[in-house]
């Protein structure tokens, strides 16, 4: 079995057309055909059924095309991995981060690291937790930025970078705006708009005020931080959100309030894999981040 033949079946099965195919490698219809059935020959199966002009896999063939991608994957990921090697300031960080990073600690950090190594780039994919670790065990991602970092986990390991606390995003015009802080009680009248359920911010919000004695009624939910403030800021409700969302500036129409009770933190780290090294340009950039936020510390303190 040659690359070239996993290649063109691949190529085939994605557009269920030979000669389009064909086009998209660049190569006579002919050379597909025929390397599509020395694979069948190979195999002893038939992968493709005709439909007219158009081909469609068999349910053999759906198999073979599942393992056929994941190998394609392994190989190109092989094939970067030695070029990094060769020469790891000039490779590609596949990097995953939740949307509440994706404002101003990604940049900040990106930025820094680029002017260290200006010829690493980036693969960045946004994602929600469980999400980001799904990708970063089945290695579509080599790290990833995360909150809350998980811990003891058998898969992947945690690298705990600060904490931060979560606070009230409230309108301009709410009861309770001008008030210095607020227990989160305060708000059991309100309407909520958080994130989705199966969010870990959805999970520590609904959490928190299940412990002072209330589930919150939640009138709107959403994927994206800044839509959520905006509904915030159109009076459509009341949000609690990481600090760090909230630094450099808020919607107009809205105040940010401290929770005084209960004490509301998360952690914000990185992840990466147990069960692989990291490729050259990863370990660099994972290096570089963790002494980036430990001079943070230290100029904190």
């Amino acid at each position: 079995m040659e690359l070239r033949q996993i290649q063109y079946f691949i190529e085939v099965a994605k557009r269920e057309h030979v000669t389009e195919a064909a086009n998209a490698l660049h190569v006579a219809q002919s050379a597909v055909s025929r390397q599509i059935a020395n694979l069948e020959s190979e195999l002893g199966i038939q992968l493709f059924v005709r439909e007219g002009r158009n081909v469609r896999l068999t349910p053999l063939g759906k198999i073979f095309m599942e393992h056929a991608e994941k190998s394609l994957m392994e190989i190109e990921k092989a094939k970067v991995e030695i070029e990094e090697f060769l020469d790891p300031e000039r490779g590609t960080i596949r990097l995953g981060f939740p949307s509440s990073m994706a404002s101003h600690i990604l940049p900040r950090v990106i930025s820094a690291f680029r002017m260290k190594y200006p010829n690493i780039g980036f693969q960045l994919r946004q994602g929600s937790v469980r999400q980001l670790t799904n990708w970063l065990v089945r290695g579509e991602v080599e790290l990833s930025l995360i909150a809350p970092v998980p811990t003891d986990e058998k898969d992947y390991q945690g690298e705990i970078f600060f904490s931060e606390k979560l606070i009230a995003l409230l309108p301009s015009n709410h009861e309770f705006s001008d008030q210095p802080a607020l227990r989160l009680d305060q708000l059991r009248k309100h309407s909520f708009v958080l994130f989705p359920s199966g969010f870990v911010l959805n999970q520590i919000v609904v959490e928190a005020c299940q412990q002072m004695g209330f589930t919150p009624k939640v009138s709107f939910e959403g994927e994206d931080i800044d839509a959520i403030k905006g509904l915030v800021a159109a009076g459509l409700g009341v949000t609690l959100l990481p600090e760090i969302t909230l630094m450099e500036s808020i919607p107009r129409a809205t105040v940010k309030i401290p929770i005084s009770e209960p004490q509301l933190t998360r952690t914000v780290g990185m992840i990466i894999p147990n069960n692989r090294e990291l490729p050259p340009s990863e370990k660099l950039f994972y290096e570089f981040i963790k002494e980036f936020f430990a001079n943070l510390d230290r100029f904190r303190s």
